[in-house]
């Protein structure tokens, strides 16, 4: 019979290692403004573009049948900031604190427009950030 602990040390084992051999790798954060307006080029084909900014999160096609890849992103930023002060006397103690918090939303939407041999003709994009 085998001990409860054992097992419980065993799924976390498990559950710490993982399944796959490899280290997981999370990428760079590949939409900003900049890389549009410094990479991005009409002529451009569409998989240089997919290279530069990775896949797009919404394909669709004009009037013509021409596709248009959009890619929206929005992040929000949370920023908690807490202060504390602490005075004694032999008996009295007096405790104060404050916390606030701040957040901030940006958006990046870019939309690139293909010609017929999946060339850019024309690209925008809107950033907001509140």
């Amino acid at each position: 019979m085998k001990s409860p602990w054992g097992m419980l040390c065993l799924c976390l084992f498990m559950a710490t290692a993982g399944c796959g051999g490899g280290k997981a790798e999370i990428k760079e954060d590949r939409l900003t403004v900049g890389k549009v307006q410094g990479e991005i080029k009409v002529g451009m084909p569409a998989s240089q573009v997919a290279e530069l900014l990775g896949s797009p999160n919404i394909v669709t096609t004009d009037e013509k049948r021409r596709e248009v890849w959009i890619y929206d992103k929005v992040s929000t930023d949370r920023v908690d900031t807490a202060s504390s002060s602490y005075a004694s006397i032999i008996i009295l103690g007096t405790r104060s604190s404050d916390s606030s918090s701040s957040q901030r939303q940006r958006t990046l939407t870019i939309i690139i427009k293909y010609d017929e041999e999946k060339k850019v003709r024309d690209f925008a994009y809107n950033y907001t950030q509140f």
